[in-house]
């Protein structure tokens, strides 16, 4: 099994900046790609940013300029750096890891999300 402890959410002003961090734990072999999506009140959810274990990053287009993902594989930690945020961030914000289990069989866990708040 493989959990995802979400951290750095909160509320911010528009135009400021958070954090948020994702920590993996539990019995797997190795992790793959990491990322976040985000999902708002009667919208449908979105991937974010991933980033594989090479370092490869993908972003919405919604996102790209003002946010950065990275990860740090020693401690099985992703990170999403906001910047810039706007009102249309407002979001609960999970994150996501494809773990390769003992035995080979791969596994997408998900956290139980971080909610950013983005006052105008």
């Amino acid at each position: 099994q493989v959990q995802l402890v979400e951290s750095g959410g909160g509320l911010v002003e528009a135009g400021g900046s958070l954090r948020l961090s994702c920590a993996a734990s539990g019995s797997f072999f190795s992790i793959g790609a990491m990322g976040w999506s985000r999902q708002a009140p009667g919208v449908q959810r979105e991937l974010v940013a991933s980033i594989t274990s090479g370092g490869a990053t993908n972003y919405a287009d919604s996102v790209k300029g003002r946010f950065t993902i990275s990860r740090d594989n020693a401690k099985n930690t992703v990170y999403l750096e906001m910047n810039s945020l706007k009102s249309e961030d407002t979001a609960v914000y999970y994150c996501y890891a494809a773990a390769v289990l003992r035995g080979g069989a791969t596994y997408t866990s998900w956290g139980r999300g971080t909610q950013v708040t983005v006052s105008s």
